[in-house]
């Protein structure tokens, strides 16, 4: 009897864990939300998925649970893996494990002609300037930031046609090149580009590929990005609120036409913005907020 008795105290010490899972199922390239219950007696530590340590934060609108983000990388291939939950409860270390269904997004192709000098540049300057700014820009998106700036839901950046969506296929002057990282919206030259929410404006800069750049930092690991733009309408280090003028649209960089490029990046990895934006906007904010 004391021997059961022992053993029911030790399964339900272990098994208290309260996590929800929002698409164990999910395809490459989208994000995983996973919330645990604020429960007395237990410390989160970080999650553990393939090499990364990802954070734990609490949920900045509903202080009873946290929540973290797992993001997908467009190049996982179909597969099982291994989610690791690392916590302290009653002064003891401990792991639940869980398990993601990676699935095929099944991403469309598409064909697109470009001046050959922004598919393959040769000329030292410029590979050198392409280098820079992509190390400029990890930089930003490694660096997570502890507060959450959020507020309410997320919007979309224009009110337009999607004319690419994430994940595409991109095949330059006949070679692939890669996929699309974003959403393109159609716009005109001059089109008004709002903050999708509220956030601290951490880059603004005319760049090679993205052209005119605008990266929003909403804290917590989450950024979006506004690229192509013809015209900037804020400066670096400027907090904006959610529908604030960013700037206008344009045709800067490699493009073949003026539009707006939205993109999002979770601990640095590029996932479908609209999946993540959608994703946050129904499972963490509250149905008071998700109103507003």
């Amino acid at each position: 009897m004391k021997f059961l008795l022992m053993f029911c105290l030790f399964v339900t010490s272990v098994f208290a864990l309260h996590v929800t899972v929002v698409g164990d199922e999910v395809g490459n390239g989208k994000t995983t939300l996973i919330k645990l219950a604020k429960e007395k007696g237990i410390v989160f530590k970080t999650i553990k998925f393939e090499k990364k340590n990802i954070k734990i934060f609490l949920n900045p609108w509903n202080k009873s649970e946290y929540y973290a983000l797992i993001p997908i990388s467009y190049y996982d291939r179909p597969s099982q893996k291994s989610v690791q939950i690392l916590y302290i409860q009653n002064g003891k270390t401990r792991y639940k494990n869980i398990l993601l269904k990676i699935k095929d997004a099944k991403n469309k192709k598409e064909t697109i002609h470009v001046s050959s000098a922004k598919v393959n540049p040769k000329l030292p300057k410029v590979k050198k300037r392409i280098a820079k700014e992509y190390n400029e820009a990890m930089k930003i998106y490694h660096t997570v930031t502890s507060k959450s700036y959020l507020h309410s839901k997320f919007i979309l950046p224009m009110q337009s046609e999607i004319t690419s969506a994430f994940g595409t296929a991109r095949i330059y002057n006949g070679s692939l090149k890669g996929y699309h990282s974003g959403t393109d919206f159609r716009a005109k030259m001059g089109t008004p580009i709002i903050a999708s929410n509220e956030g601290r404006v951490v880059l603004v800069k005319k760049r090679f590929y993205s052209g005119g750049t605008v990266i929003i930092d909403h804290g917590e690991g989450i950024y979006t990005c506004y690229f192509h733009m013809s015209k900037f309408h804020v400066k670096k280090n400027q907090f904006v609120k959610k529908g604030e003028l960013l700037g206008l649209s344009g045709k800067s960089g490699r493009v073949t036409g003026p539009h707006l490029h939205f993109s999002a990046r979770i601990d640095g990895v590029q996932v479908d913005p609209l999946q993540l934006t959608s994703l946050l906007n129904n499972n963490l904010i509250s149905n008071k907020q998700r109103n507003e």
